[in-house]
């Protein structure tokens, strides 16, 4: 009986933790649903070795009410500035390229208009276009000032 408890207690426990998550997506998902019902697209331009954007998934976007609003008002994407894989928009395809000392994803370049900074956020409008562009490690409330949203 008392691991039937301990089950118990444990699944709402993840239940919870699972409410103050992004519900991060691809880049190519958030297109499809987007094309479905327009919304705004949010996306996080990271890197791997950014300890930066790290840090901004470990606090700012842990945080329950950053989660909950962009949740609520965007489709939210992880695009990884430096990944490798091909992606298919419209009649288009957008790869890695190489310059510099490594290179970056076309996707990437095009959002943040060369200028590679990490982390970086692209706020896409309901026509895909760019409306924001937000660089930098962001604390909860500058993130929300920052995107123009209020605090509950």
């Amino acid at each position: 009986m008392k691991i039937f408890y301990l089950i118990i207690f444990l699944s709402s426990f993840s239940l919870i933790a699972q409410q103050g998550q992004i519900k991060w997506t691809s880049f190519e998902d958030a297109i499809k649903k987007y094309q479905q019902q327009p919304k705004e697209i949010f996306i996080d331009v990271y890197t791997d070795w950014c300890g930066w954007c790290k840090k901004m998934d470990q606090s700012t976007f842990a945080d329950k009410e950053v989660a909950d609003y962009i949740n609520n008002n965007f489709y939210a994407v992880k695009l990884d500035a430096e990944m490798k894989r091909e992606i298919f928009m419209n009649d288009d395809t957008l790869r890695f390229v190489k310059f510099g000392r490594s290179g970056a994803h076309e996707l990437a370049l095009r959002l943040l208009g060369g200028k590679m900074s990490y982390p970086s956020y692209v706020i896409l409008d309901e026509k895909l276009g760019i409306k924001k562009l937000i660089k930098g490690y962001k604390s909860k409330f500058q993130l929300f000032q920052s995107i123009e949203a209020k605090l509950n």
